[in-house]
């Protein structure tokens, strides 16, 4: 989890743009903070000089476009905050980078400096204003820092750490409550759970699959494991009902496979109809214990941190909910298509009237001539297409049936009011549009992710089954 912030960093009251520069990256870089420099990390150029550096490529800017900075920002500033305990100074450091790279698309230059002088990690990232090819300035846009933090969620997410849930102000609480994190115990569990998977032959054999995990595994009166990265024993004695010692002697000589074949089912009915489905997914990719590497090779873990991003924005809780939503705005994107054409419709209605109304106008005097020649055919042959015109038109207003033939600056009036409305509808539609296609690749993800389930819990009850 990491909460962002976007700053602009403007010129001290009283100072020079050079000097300003200065103060501001060498507190970012100061060595007492950032382990003597060494989180301190740069693109497009060099950290001992970035302040020089962001001066050169303001100058080139000058030169090449002409133009003078009429604003007093010098840079931007990122600052993302990781939650306490959860990342490395050194993998924070690489998120950040990762951050920068992608707010920026590579064109603006900057530095990462990583701070660890308090009980949250944090970075502080330093981006020029101004482009590395002196081409452009950098445009602060509407709601820039709700972009970021989405950006930083999921760069957070494809690295394995948890992601803050938004609420509405009125609902958040003065303690942030976090997603359900899975404890040490229930990673043992899981865990034992894969090595039991491979049905070993005895007692030893799961013992033996268990140090291959990269367990340690202390025997005697009472055996206790201690998992990758775990800093403590735990006794199999205190794990739950069904991992203890004479649970898995019970369950590798058969006598309670049916037990955890009902376990095994009614965790999946779970993540299918329950909250456990956005849990799941955001263990798995936290998870890296030795069945992650075979479950990231199977999906991809971009893509399912955009959906379980996609889940929690949209508040979706399980897979019927996922469903109904693509449901439901397939229904409204082809409602809002049928209120398009009905509107498109009315704009050639009103274009082809006001058409009619103009050429009436046009033809009337020539009418009322030909009237008075007594409909002369030579009349008509010289002036044939006034009079048909005329004509045509008349045959229009007739159409209305009795209404009142309404005057151009009416039309006009009306065919701004539909065709705003019109546009309205069209960027309602094409927002729509990208939401159903998140959501078709997000049930697409979620349903290859339950069918590996599937094939998962089938495997172990055959297997169970064999005995």
């Amino acid at each position: 989890m990491a909460a962002t912030r976007l700053i602009a960093m403007h010129k001290g009251k009283g100072r020079t743009v050079t000097k300003s520069l200065q103060l501001k990256t060498d507190y970012a870089k100061n060595p007492e903070k950032t382990e003597k420099g060494e989180l301190v990390t740069g693109y497009g150029c060099d950290p001992k000089t970035v302040d020089e550096e962001f001066l050169l490529q303001k100058r080139q800017y000058t030169q090449i476009t002409g133009k003078t900075q009429a604003s007093d920002v010098i840079a931007y500033q990122i600052r993302q905050s990781f939650k306490p305990g959860e990342v490395s100074a050194e993998e924070a450091n690489q998120i950040g980078r990762e951050l920068a790279l992608r707010f920026t698309k590579g064109k603006y230059s900057f530095i990462v400096a990583t701070h660890t002088d308090r009980a949250h990690i944090h970075n502080h990232i330093i981006f020029n204003s101004t482009a590395m090819d002196g081409s452009r300035k950098f445009k602060d846009f509407l709601r820039s820092g709700l972009a970021l933090q989405r950006l930083s969620d999921l760069v957070c997410l494809e690295h394995g750490l948890s992601v803050i849930e938004p609420r509405p102000y009125r609902e958040r609480e003065k303690q942030i409550k976090y997603l359900v994190k899975e404890t040490l115990r229930e990673s043992i569990c899981r865990q034992i759970d894969c090595v039991l998977e491979k049905t070993p032959l005895n007692f030893e054999a799961f013992l033996d699959d268990l140090r291959k995990a990269g367990f340690e595994v202390k025997t005697g009166a009472n055996i206790s494991l201690k998992g990758p990265g775990q800093k403590c024993f735990v006794r199999l004695s205190s794990l739950p009902d069904g991992y203890r010692e004479e649970d898995i002697l019970a369950y590798l000589s058969g006598e309670k496979k049916d037990k955890r074949k009902i376990a095994a089912r009614k965790q999946l009915v779970e993540m299918q109809t329950g909250l456990s489905l956005v849990i799941d997914i955001q263990n798995k990719l936290k998870d890296k214990g030795p069945a992650y590497q075979r479950w990231a090779t199977i999906f991809n873990l971009k893509q399912m941190s955009k959906t379980l991003l996609f889940l929690r924005d949209h508040g979706i809780e399980n897979a019927d909910e996922l469903s109904s939503f693509v449901k439901e705005r397939e229904e409204s994107k082809e409602e809002l298509l049928n209120e398009i054409k009905a509107l498109e419709e009315r704009l050639n209605e009103i274009s082809e009237l006001r058409r009619h109304i103009i050429n009436y106008s046009k033809t009337r005097s020539m009418f009322e001539e030909y009237k008075k020649s007594g409909y002369n055919q030579q009349f008509l042959e010289e002036h044939r297409e006034e009079i048909i015109s005329h004509k045509s038109s008349k045959e229009a207003f007739d159409k209305l049936k009795g209404k009142r033939v309404p005057t151009v600056k009416e039309l006009a009036k009306e065919y701004d009011k539909v065709l705003m409305e019109k546009r309205e509808k069209i960027a309602e539609w094409k927002k729509i549009r990208e939401e159903t296609k998140e959501a078709a690749v997000a049930m697409r993800n979620v349903e290859n992710m339950m069918k590996e389930e599937e094939k998962k819990v089938g495997a172990r009850e055959e297997k169970i089954d064999r005995g």
